[in-house]
């Protein structure tokens, strides 16, 4: 062999080398640390799945409401010991208090291509997974359907609405927020729910099965999980009203303490790509992905009436807001 050739043959080692290098220092390994508010079993499957994908990943996952998961993420802030890597929690108020304080770590590369822009943060701190409105669900045995929310606070109905809490629940808090800013509904609807009996409390769930069991006749409760319940024989259906929904994408965001961050990113990357949008529609829920049918029962999302929220706003309105709601409620 020549000097030449043998000078050739060492830099497409050398090459190869460094290629099979960098391919190595891509590919996610060690242990990623998930918090999430999805519902245990929803929860499980998104992990089983994700694993699938990413055998050589050890994950951890604490699930909870989305206020309890910031309490607790927040105290480890202030200890110093932030646990969590990435966040999938329901609603993007709690994700732009982080991304205010700095505690979001911006992911420019996120593969969002088939996602509206209004759907995950301009500076992509944060990226929406899924479409959840917020609807009226109504005992099919002993209610009959209403086309607005201020149906609710009609005297026929006292203390027959389950609510969830903006105290607990990320849905219901971005429920609340668009609600107060939202002309036809506005804080005069919590009011009259308070004068009319109602107490707001834990989150989706209960509430959906407070109203599918007959105990309540109507409820503020999420479309998928009406849609779900329906499927499997409950006597409940929903209502999108006249004035419009509220809705929440379940957005994921990598914490800027994270220590996998190429994990991190892999799980957004999972959730965002066209596997983990199927997975959404699987789990019963309107992916965010325009190019990936919503699931069967869903009313077409150009025939709802979403209503927007200034997310910054309710970032820097979220303290007196929730202070105003207990007020009203009492609690």
């Amino acid at each position: 062999m020549t000097v030449k050739s043998s000078l050739a043959a060492l830099l497409v080692s050398s090459l190869l080398a460094t290629i099979s290098g960098a391919q190595a220092e891509d590919k996610p390994s060690g242990k990623l640390v998930i918090y999430t508010s999805q519902a245990p079993e929803i929860a499980q499957q998104t992990i089983d799945a994700f694993k699938a994908a990413y055998p050589s990943l050890q994950v951890e996952w604490t699930r909870n409401g989305t206020t309890q998961l910031m309490n607790v993420l927040h105290t480890e802030m202030m200890a110093g010991d932030v646990k969590a890597d990435v966040l999938l929690v329901a609603d993007s108020i709690n994700l732009g208090t982080l991304k205010k304080e700095g505690k979001l770590m911006p992911y420019p590369q996120a593969p969002v291509g088939n996602i509206k822009a209004s759907f995950y943060d301009k500076d992509k701190t944060w990226f929406g997974t899924k479409i959840i409105a917020t609807v009226i669900g109504y005992n099919t045995k002993n209610a009959k359907p209403v086309d607005s929310w201020m149906a609710l606070t009609d005297a026929v109905n006292k203390g027959q609405v389950a609510v969830p809490s903006p105290l607990y629940s990320g849905a219901a808090l971005y429920n609340l927020h668009t609600a107060i800013n939202t002309p036809d509904i506005g804080w005069t609807f919590y009011q009259k729910l308070a004068a009319n009996g109602v107490s707001p409390e834990g989150g989706n769930g209960p509430a959906l099965k407070a109203v599918a069991s007959g105990l309540d006749k109507y409820g503020v409760i999420t479309d998928a999980d009406i849609i779900l319940a329906k499927q499997k024989g409950s006597p409940i259906d929903l209502v999108y009203p006249k004035e419009g929904v509220s809705f929440v994408t379940e957005p994921v965001a990598i914490l800027s303490s994270s220590h996998n961050v190429p994990a991190a990113k892999a799980f957004v990357n999972f959730l965002l790509s066209k596997q983990g949008q199927e997975l959404v529609v699987k789990q019963g829920n309107r992916p965010i992905d325009e190019s990936v049918p919503a699931p069967a029962g869903f009313t077409p999302i150009d025939k709802i009436k979403l209503l927007t929220l200034d997310a910054d706003k309710a970032v820097d309105d979220d303290k007196q807001v929730r202070a105003k709601f207990t007020e009203i409620f009492g609690g």
